[in-house]
Parts: C-alpha cells; sequence; structure tokens
C-alpha cells in the first residue's frame, strides 16, 4: 500500500471515530430542542389530539336473520303407467296441459274382458229367479234352509266374479291420480305396454315446495309455520312461503336439519328444479342499539367501546347481544344519544384528546 491509500484509509477511520462519540450528542440536543417546542407553560409534553371517526347512536329496528340456498319441489309427482298389460288403443291426453284428478289419459286393449263382464251379467236374472223361487218354497217349507243359502250363495259368487273382471277393466284404463301438469309422453297407440312402461310424467306444481338446510345452530330457530322469503335466479320478485315439515334427526355427515315451504305459485309460474336463495328472519328487535363490530374491543374478558365527551375519548365496558363479522348489538353500556368513536379504537386510551373527522351512520341489519 502506498503512502497516498494508507493517508486515505486513516482519514476515513478517523471520521467514523469522531461520528461514533459525537452521534449521541448530536441527538440529545435535537430531541431537547423538539421537546422545548411542544413543552407547554406547565411542562408537560403537548400531544397532538387523533382524528377519528364516530356515529351518534340512535334506536333502530334489528333483525336477525340468516341465508341459506334450497331447491323447488313439486308438491307432488309421479311416472304413469298402467296396472296391466296390453296393447295400447286410445291416448287422450296432450303433452303439457293441465288435467284433473280422475281423468282418463290412455287405454289399453280390454274388448276379452267387455265379453267376460258381458257374459257374467247375462247370468244375474236366472240367479236372482232361483234365489226368490227357493226363498218361497222355503216360507212353505217345502225346502230346506240349506237349499235356499245354495242358491244364494251362487248369486253372491256371480256377483263377485263380475266384481272381479270390473276390477280389471278398471285397471285397463290410466287416469290422473291428481291434478297436474302432464309431461312428455313416451308411447304411442298400438305399442304393447306392460306394467312397467312409462306413459308420461304427471306433475302438480301448485302448491310447490321448497327444500333447504338449516346447520345445527339454526335448527331450533325452525319449526312448522316459520315464515320464509326466496328469490329464484333471473327474477327479482320475493316470494313468501311456510315451513310445513321438518326432517327428524340432523345428517350425520353435514351436521345441518332439512326442511320443507309451501309456496301457493297459484299462477304456475315457478317450476320444480330450480335453486332457490332462501333468508329466514328468526329475531326483529325495536329501538336497538346497533354499532359497528369494529368500534368494539376484547381486552382481559371484557368488551369495551370509547364515547366522546368534551374532545376527549372514555372507555366504557359493554355487554354484547346478537352479532355478527360487521355488526353487533350493545345490550348495557352505552346509551341512546351517546357519541361513539368507530375509527382508532386500537390507538384510543381513557381521557385522550380525539377530533372528529367525520360522523358515519350504522348499519341497522344483523346478517347471519
Amino acid at each position: 500500500m502506498n503512502k497516498k491509500s494508507k493517508i486515505i484509509l486513516f482519514s476515513v477511520i478517523g471520521i467514523l471515530i469522531l461520528g461514533m462519540i459525537f452521534y449521541p450528542k448530536l441527538i440529545s440536543l435535537f430531541t431537547d430542542k423538539n421537546d422545548d417546542i411542544l413543552t407547554q407553560d406547565s411542562g408537560q409534553p403537548r400531544r397532538q389530539a387523533l382524528n377519528v371517526n364516530a356515529m351518534v347512536i340512535k334506536p333502530q329496528k334489528l333483525t336477525d336473520f340468516f341465508r341459506t340456498k334450497g331447491q323447488l319441489l313439486p308438491d307432488e309427482e309421479v311416472d304413469l303407467s298402467f296396472e296391466t298389460s296390453g296393447k295400447i288403443t286410445n291416448i287422450y291426453f296432450k303433452e303439457g296441459t293441465f288435467v284433473n284428478k280422475g281423468t282418463l289419459l290412455a287405454k289399453v286393449n280390454d274388448l276379452p274382458l267387455q265379453a267376460e263382464l258381458k257374459k257374467l251379467e247375462s247370468q244375474i236374472p236366472l240367479a236372482k229367479e232361483r234365489v226368490n223361487r227357493q226363498r218361497t218354497l222355503l216360507d212353505k217349507d217345502a225346502v230346506s234352509q240349506e237349499a235356499f243359502q245354495s242358491v244364494t250363495t251362487d248369486l253372491d259368487k256371480l256377483m263377485a266374479e263380475i266384481d272381479l273382471v270390473k276390477a280389471r277393466i278398471n285397471q285397463t284404463e290410466l287416469r290422473a291420480p291428481f291434478d297436474g301438469i302432464i309431461g312428455l309422453r313416451w308411447v304411442s297407440e298400438g305399442a304393447y305396454a306392460s306394467t312397467g312402461t312409462i306413459v308420461a310424467g304427471l306433475t302438480k306444481i301448485s302448491p310447490i315446495k321448497i327444500e333447504f338446510s338449516v346447520n345445527e345452530r339454526h335448527a331450533n330457530s325452525i319449526k312448522p309455520g316459520t315464515k320464509i322469503s326466496f328469490t329464484i335466479e333471473g327474477d327479482e320478485t320475493v316470494y313468501s312461503a311456510n315451513v310445513y315439515a321438518l326432517e327428524t334427526t340432523l345428517d350425520e355427515k353435514t351436521l345441518s336439519l332439512k326442511a320443507r315451504a309451501l309456496h301457493d305459485n297459484l299462477q304456475g309460474k315457478l317450476r320444480p328444479g330450480r335453486s332457490a336463495s332462501i333468508e329466514i328472519v328468526l329475531n326483529e328487535i325495536d329501538n336497538a342499539i346497533v354499532v359497528p363490530g369494529i368500534s368494539t374491543i376484547a381486552e382481559m374478558g371484557r368488551d369495551l367501546v370509547f364515547v366522546y365527551k368534551n374532545g376527549r375519548a372514555h372507555q366504557i365496558e359493554i355487554k354484547k347481544g346478537l352479532r355478527t363479522s360487521s355488526s353487533v348489538q350493545i345490550m348495557k353500556g352505552v346509551n341512546i344519544g351517546d357519541t361513539l368513536l368507530t375509527t382508532g379504537v386500537m390507538q384510543l386510551r381513557d381521557g385522550m384528546e380525539v377530533k372528529i373527522n367525520q360522523i358515519v351512520n350504522a348499519d341497522s341489519n344483523i346478517t347471519e
């Protein structure tokens, strides 16, 4: 290392040593000057007021509700099929139309049964005549009771056979089991139908069911008669329904309780299979005190808020009621008309000087 380089190196080291010696004194000098500037006549340091937002507490209507998803179900639904096998001779319905309960929809061949019925019915007059003749003879003690009973039994057997044939004829007719809308037809006249052949579907959509589930927390809040409101995708109308039935137990996997509600659907506007956004009101409270959740502090097992009085923040212990991630009900601690500080609460201390920038409003609904 040459002489010039050594001089530069020693100079840098010297400057560093002098800086380390005099730096604390310089810091102390500037700090003292700042303290002199901030010090009031009383000799105490002057703190700048904290800027915060606030809200004036007013009575509000508190609505405690929760939302869930559900699905629309038909009130009744069935795949229509014949009770007997045979060739389809007639189809009487039009696809997509409304039919009343008992309407004849289709029929299979019943000619052999009709012939058998005619044959049996032709025997009725003779069978009745035998009964009447035996009754007359019995009254004159000309025949035994057993002879009279025999012809009576023959008449009863004949009538029973007639009833059986009529029942078989009824099985060849397909009738609507309830009022509803008939769906698409899956068979044609002339086709052979067995008991498993589906002719069409029949759906009753007035009223319509809404099936949904609630978690175990709200399971005890839902009961028959509970009113719900719901909407469907693409429709801004808010519909109402009433719960009519609940499942007996919670689902083991989801720990949720399944429930069903009924909507009259008199116009048939709603169709089964669509999803529904459901809202259920659990409780409504008038004149409640509701504040933003961010305005409260949990400290050592206590819930605290700060209110504004005479330019300063004052700490108050409260008791909470209903709550969500955004709002909380205050049961005890603050009163209507108090000015609640809503921002900067983590920096506040009891008695700290504050300056209000803005008066804000709180949401009046608590949402689960």
